[in-house]
């Protein structure tokens, strides 16, 4: 009796430990926190000309307001003004004909979130995994996870310099 006793407050102790609704592969109405919703906004700088600011457009864009694309694109090197230009620009035309010259598959994203969907559904939550609502993401997609150790052994084995990684006890110095 003591040991049954034992067991269920260990059980009831444990489904209380996790929340469950981060990485839970359980289609629910509530999609969990949105991570890249929150941007912060650039600091307030006074310009050394106050003709410089634009004029001010009610639900217009602010020099302050947040631009990670544009952000990104001149932290890459690029000219964060072509991204307002429509359609493909003439210096990466050959890389678009490249890249999509085996065809390309028209609503590829809907396509991929129902292939996602329906593998999910395949590798639901065990009822003991629903009981103590343990986190499934980990075990569902464990056979499309790449073991780097294994992979970097592999390339090593193959005569290929692997120079991210520390060198081997054999490895010549």
């Amino acid at each position: 009796m003591r040991a049954f006793l034992l067991t269920l407050s260990v059980l009831a102790l444990a489904a209380c430990g996790n929340d469950g609704r981060l990485m839970n592969l359980s289609a629910s109405e509530d999609d969990g926190p949105e991570e890249f919703a929150i941007v912060p906004t650039r600091p307030l700088e006074l310009p050394p000309d106050l003709a410089q600011l634009p004029a001010p457009t009610p639900g217009g864009a602010n020099i302050t307001d947040p631009n990670p694309a544009g952000d990104a694109v001149a932290a890459l090197g690029g000219n964060p003004g072509q991204l307002a230009q429509t359609g493909v620009g003439a210096g990466d035309g050959a890389l678009i004909a490249h890249a999509a010259r085996a065809g390309v598959t028209p609503g590829v994203r809907g396509v991929v979130a129902a292939e996602d969907q329906a593998y999910r559904a395949s590798r639901g939550r065990r009822p003991l995994e629903v009981l103590g609502r343990v986190n499934v993401y980990q075990r569902a997609y464990e056979p499309q996870t790449l073991d780097s150790w294994a992979e970097q052994e592999r390339w090593r084995r193959a005569g290929a310099r692997v120079p991210a990684a520390p060198p081997t006890a054999t490895a010549e110095r």
